[in-house]
């Protein structure tokens, strides 16, 4: 008998969000590297940040400069390094109207993609722990929300479609509630309430929105407060997402390394970081094991130095 295929990561992302004693935890990552590293932590959910990612792939700010075809891209590598783990990408916008949005959903989906965020800002968005953010209108929106739901209807998918909301900044909480419930209504799978600026207001539109799971984005030292994964699930959040959490930590690893390079002449690293241990944090012994598995002789001699 055939083997029965393993459920989706989408599937998973969606059965897991059912659960009522599931609670979700997805560091951010931007590349290849960064997203193995997490999987060997042992995280059961990656983050594709749409900020790392146009820092990794264009060595630009966050303001709406990468594509789709950028980010589909970075996300259907990502996530096809481990298919069974749940990866959220950011997809700001969706990249246009309904039929971009549409569009989006589709590529997404066929990427491997378990779920998505589009916001409500104008095309040309910027960081949502920037100032200055300019929306669209709650119409417009909720007509982005409703193109993901039924190009994910249209194509079977179990992908989850997250509403995320930058009102907050200029327009207040009341309006940002509004959105909400409107996204909602339209068929969003969980909601999200960019920029968070108390722990008071992210007890509040847990119970505002109550029984609709929300997603909390935490960034440290922007406009919300620390609040650790713990905290946020006692408060009722189902998934919570630190977009820097390879991202800040690579800078400060990353310039420092650089700084003693050019003031001793080399890097200082570490004994046990050899090329063959990075390596097979990217999967070196198991590409191994599959040309072995076939028949193949390219790694008879095995890849480790001699001692």
């Amino acid at each position: 008998m055939a083997a029965t295929a393993p459920p989706s990561a989408a599937t998973t992302l969606r059965r897991t969000l059912e659960d009522p004693n599931s609670f979700i935890v997805a560091p951010g990552v931007y590349d290849g590297f960064s997203a193995r590293i997490a999987l060997q932590t042992g995280f059961d959910a990656l983050y594709m940040t749409g900020a790392g990612t146009t820092a990794s792939v264009h060595g630009q700010a966050d303001l709406g400069i990468c594509t789709l075809n950028d980010m589909r891209t970075n996300a259907e590598m990502i996530a096809n390094l481990s298919p069974s783990t749940p990866l959220i990408a950011d997809a700001d916008t969706g990249y246009g109207g309904p039929i971009m949005v549409a569009r989006t959903t589709q590529q997404y989906a066929r990427s491997g993609v378990a779920g998505f965020h589009i916001e409500d800002q104008i095309q040309t968005k910027r960081c949502g722990h920037l100032g200055g953010k300019i929306l669209v209108d709650v119409e417009t929106f909720v007509s982005r929300i409703r193109a993901a739901v039924q190009a994910r209807q249209r194509i079977g998918s179990d992908i989850v479609v997250i509403a995320r909301t930058d009102a907050l900044q200029k327009h207040g909480y009341e309006e940002s509630l509004r959105r909400l419930k409107a996204a909602r209504d339209a068929g969003a799978d969980v909601g999200f309430l960019e920029g968070v600026t108390s722990k008071e207001m992210a007890r509040q539109i847990i119970r505002d929105v109550a029984p609709w799971p929300m997603l909390l984005n935490m960034v440290e030292h922007g406009a919300t407060p620390s609040i650790s994964a713990p905290e946020a699930r006692e408060m009722g959040f189902k998934i919570i997402i630190f977009p820097f959490a390879a991202l800040a930590p690579a800078y400060t690893a990353i310039k420092a390394g650089m700084e003693r390079l050019k003031e001793t002449g080399l890097t200082g690293a570490g004994k046990e970081l050899s090329p063959a241990m990075l390596f097979r944090v990217c999967g070196l012994d198991e590409s191994v094991e599959i040309d072995e598995a076939a028949g193949g002789a390219t790694f008879t001699d095995g890849v480790d130095l001699p001692k």
